[in-house]
């Protein structure tokens, strides 16, 4: 019985530990996006954010996005083959594309990339007390530090969504009409026909809040970390695993929300 009760109450502290974190991240957040109306903004930090995310981020979302726009055609074609509807793969790819994989995918790989380096870089500054330092020298540290960032992720995103978008389409015509013997003037038709604005509007309106959430995360734990070099190397784990997780659950929520669009 004791260890029946045990269990039960280790797991209402886990929920109470997660409920209390999940507090403090929106605390966190929202002290930082308050910072957007009040000067100064730093806009040094804010362009290097937005060159990082955006601009060093695009080669692996490019090739992540045209690779999966290939598989999702060559799997598309191995169901649709069974019933004849072939002319049904470009929609396919189209609407995949624009509507989840792009964002999800460049969310992923941003997070794993960025968000781990924003961890890494803020949980260095606070182990060896520069946090503190901008503190005696009359600057906020979330201003200076999170602000920027957040901004630069909610904007970059978008952009790389774009990208994995034309990138994602361009792949799975490729497959199509060098593999599949598809007739390019036919496939080119059918996507056209397909393309809805709607469908890249949803996939955009994520990206933003992917980005948010991303650097959002990567500033949270860095800010918070604490123990020396293994405090940032948990905290960059933490980072990405916790960014990652949120944007599966937001997307989720997302695609609900924009179902019946």
């Amino acid at each position: 019985m004791d260890k029946i009760l045990d269990f039960i109450a280790g797991i209402g502290r886990t929920l109470l530990d997660m409920v209390r974190m999940a507090g403090q991240v929106a605390l966190f957040g929202l002290l930082a996006v308050s910072h957007l109306v009040r000067p100064p903004f730093y806009w040094r930090t804010f362009c290097g954010s937005l060159i990082e995310i955006g601009y060093f981020s695009l080669p692996v979302v490019a090739l992540t996005a045209l690779f999966s726009g290939g598989v999702i055609a060559l799997q598309s074609y191995t169901g649709f083959a069974q019933y004849h509807a072939q002319s049904a793969i470009a929609g396919i790819v189209i609407l995949a594309v624009t509507r989840e994989l792009g964002p999800v995918l460049a969310g992923l790989m941003v997070a794993g990339r960025v968000g781990a380096a924003m961890s890494a870089e803020i949980g260095t500054m606070r182990v060896t007390n520069q946090i503190d330092a901008l503190s005696t020298l009359s600057t906020n540290p979330i201003k200076y530090l999170v602000t920027p960032r957040l901004l630069a992720g909610t904007l970059a995103l978008p952009f790389l969504v774009i990208i994995a978008d034309i990138l994602g389409v361009m792949g799975g015509f490729i497959v199509c009409v060098m593999k599949l013997n598809f007739v390019p003037q036919a496939y080119i038709s059918a996507t056209i026909a397909s393309f809805k604005m709607m469908d890249v509007t949803v996939g955009l309106a994520k990206a933003a809040i992917f980005g948010f959430l991303i650097a959002l995360m990567g500033c949270y734990h860095g800010y918070h970390s604490r123990g020396g070099a293994e405090g940032v190397g948990a905290a960059t784990t933490a980072a990405v695993v916790a960014a990652s997780i949120l944007l599966l659950t937001f997307d989720y929520l997302l695609t609900d929300v924009f179902f019946s669009q």
